[in-house]
């Protein structure tokens, strides 16, 4: 069964690599050539990998024809708040546009499950990165069929993540530097890649034994910034909050309660109300979710 991933290069697609290529034929699209060769080397197992942009619609068209996947994951994005911010049009190129051709591509050659990677940023948005995510999560619900079915993963922060701020701290503590931050009151809903990679599986075979059109996520926990950021070094420097960052991030908003499926720890968001008792009675968010122990902070902070 063959695998594409949009923005394979990324974190979130070498996680998937690595927990499942030994399952899969995997293909990656990015535009970063050089991540490409590291994600080769990396990982031989990669059967196929193509340059280009996912706003690009004709280079989409090609990988398609050419590799004919069964399933693809779209996990490219501009996904830093702060360039979004500042650079709304061309998040708009990749996030909205690249996403409708991704849409336009699996309904025209006909792929059975497409499943694109959303964020938390989505719900209860307030930044050009949310509500590009916001608009991409209902193109998807609305493309779906029982012929090609589309599903979205909802993630919160991925720890380790390329230029995420677990990285970025270990780096300032090595060099002597004081770990910057934000807003002390900040807390983040924060899961591992290995985590994420298992999210993403648990979406497609969710989608492939039932039906697409819904919204993925799960009970993770959540960290409080500073906790996380005394966890490598006392030696914080707070710096004030930039444009478009929310002191608490919602996984599940209050809208959205009456549409939710709980099966297990995961969350389904679909488009029919759940008139069961199996469904979210408060948002889900890093204000609710469980907080995470200064165990479990210490083992996030030293995942490798």
């Amino acid at each position: 069964m063959k695998v594409l991933i949009t923005g394979g290069t990324g974190t979130i697609g070498r996680a998937y690599v690595k927990n499942y290529a030994e399952f899969f034929d995997v293909y990656s699209l990015s535009r970063d050539e050089n991540k490409q060769t590291q994600l080769w080397r990396a990982f031989p197992e990669v059967v196929g990998q193509y340059l280009g942009n996912v706003e690009d619609k004709e280079t989409v068209f090609r990988v398609y024809e050419d590799v004919k996947p069964d399933i693809v994951i779209h996990a490219a994005a501009v996904k830093h708040i702060n360039l979004a911010e500042k650079q709304p049009i061309q998040t708009c190129k990749v996030n909205i546009v690249g996403s409708l051709n991704i849409i336009e591509a699996s309904i025209r050659y006909d792929i059975p499950i497409t499943v694109a990677i959303s964020t938390d940023k989505a719900c209860s948005y307030e930044s050009v990165y949310g509500g590009s995510k916001y608009l991409m999560e209902r193109c998807f619900l609305e493309a779906n069929s029982n012929r090609n079915k589309f599903s979205v993963c909802r993630f919160a922060n991925v720890a380790h993540s390329d230029g995420s701020v677990l990285p970025f701290w270990l780096d300032e503590k090595r060099d002597g530097n004081s770990l910057k931050l934000t807003d002390p009151n900040m807390n983040r809903l924060m899961f591992t890649q290995d985590d994420a990679a298992n999210l993403i599986y648990r979406t497609v075979e969710y989608t492939r034994k039932n039906s697409g059109g819904f919204v993925c996520s799960y009970k993770m926990r959540c960290v409080n910034m500073l906790d996380l950021a005394k966890a490598i070094s006392e030696d914080v420097e707070i710096v004030g909050r930039r444009p478009g960052e929310k002191v608490d991030e919602d996984l599940v908003s209050e809208h959205e309660l009456d549409y939710t499926y709980v099966i297990g720890n995961d969350i389904h968001i679909r488009t029919e109300k759940n008139d069961g008792d199996n469904k979210l009675d408060v948002p889900y968010n890093s204000k609710s979710a469980k907080k995470m122990s200064q165990k479990e902070i210490k083992e996030i902070v030293e995942w490798v």
